[in-house]
């Protein structure tokens, strides 16, 4: 669909695709989890929106679908395949009546309707243009991108209005003060948040951005969430772009600091690729890292790289799951009917209040 999406986020066209995030093959098949398929497409011109968890999913499709109407660019709404879309787990969802109180009409009539094919008001898209007006047309586009992040910052506003669930370009959790600060997006981060939390209260100073709009990335809105104090940064990509300087978040990042002419150690990681586990283990290896004298910039980490000694190594596992959680683990071999029992068997747990993640997590406003 890459080529249609081109066109488009050229055309200006209102769109919202909803994607379960899978890795794109490589030496061989493989159906999991990571990154690269999303961000093979982070030149159409599409808009970017991550969601982190099954909650996430509700609250920013809907920002996804509000912010294109209103903005005229059209959205890439991701979360992480396998890891998100076939969670099973509690949510509190929207009700549609209260979608109709922020639903933007006039953006309808003006961005849709009014642009919809009509015998009555032709007109023409599409065209053939010659060099010596497409280069024109493409940057003239950029005001709408210019504006789409306060547009997607207000639409999230909006939505936390009628859920009381706090949104943002860039969420930020940890030390207000902390001198080491992480940056990664998707599912995983649900994961450093814990880590930060468990190391914090054993006397460390860091925190994690979370990534939920990618693009357009808006600098101020990222530098914005950073706390002042942080000096060494790591940024964390689920994806691996092969023979490149940097993995795509970690040059986001390192412009957003250079533009702004602000120094800071920055490091590299990539992780989780094809849904390779990332355990808080390994959240705090990255952190030990930003810490020692002579951090690596630039490693891998879930994995022992014996060929190319790129891994960065991790110590023996963390517990970071609050006192007092019970858990299960449900093993079938497929086509068993373990997976119909085991999904059967969650939704019955689940009927329980006491079951219920901020039952364990008052903090957490899941």
């Amino acid at each position: 669909m890459i080529p249609n999406m081109y066109l488009l986020a050229g055309e200006l066209m209102p769109t919202v695709l909803h994607v379960s995030a899978r890795t794109v093959s490589k030496h061989a098949l493989s159906i999991f989890n990571d990154h690269s398929d999303v961000m093979a497409t982070r030149q159409t011109g599409f808009a970017m929106l991550c969601s982190s968890s099954v909650q996430d999913v509700m609250d920013q499709g809907l920002v996804a679908h509000l912010a294109s109407l209103k903005s005229r660019i059209p959205f890439l709404h991701f979360f992480d395949g396998g890891r998100t879309s076939a969670e099973m787990s509690k949510i509190r969802p929207i009700q549609y009546e209260d979608m109709k109180t922020i639903f933007p009409y006039e953006a309808l009539q003006k961005h849709v309707r009014a642009f919809a094919l009509n015998p009555t008001n032709p007109m023409i898209r599409g065209t053939g243009q010659r060099p010596d007006i497409f280069f024109q047309a493409t940057v003239a586009a950029h005001k709408y991108y210019e504006a789409c992040p306060d547009i997607v910052e207000e639409t999230m506003k909006e939505v936390e209005s009628i859920t009381g669930r706090k949104g943002g370009l860039f969420g930020y959790k940890g030390s207000p003060t902390a001198e080491r600060i992480a940056v990664i997006m998707g599912s995983a981060s649900k994961t450093m948040e814990e880590a930060v939390e468990y190391l914090n209260e054993l006397g460390e100073n860091v925190g994690v951005v979370k990534v939920n709009l990618y693009r357009p990335w808006s600098t101020r809105h990222f530098l914005a969430a950073v706390p002042p104090t942080a000096r060494r940064i790591a940024v964390l990509d689920r994806t691996r772009e092969d023979g490149a300087s940097g993995m795509p978040l970690f040059l986001d990042v390192n412009v957003s600091f250079s533009d702004a002419g602000v120094d800071r150690l920055i490091t590299g990681a990539q992780y989780g690729l094809a849904s390779k586990e990332f355990t808080p283990a390994m959240c705090k290896a990255v952190f030990d890292n930003l810490n020692s004298e002579n951090p690596r910039r630039q490693y891998v980490i879930g994995i022992e790289d014996d060929v190319t000694k790129s891994s960065l190594p991790y110590g023996e596992p963390i517990t970071t799951v609050p006192e007092g959680t019970k858990q299960c683990v449900f093993w079938g071999l497929g086509s068993d009917g373990t997976v119909g029992a085991s999904k059967t068997a969650i939704k019955t747990i689940g009927e329980s209040p006491l079951t219920c993640y901020d039952y364990y997590r008052p903090k957490q406003n899941i």
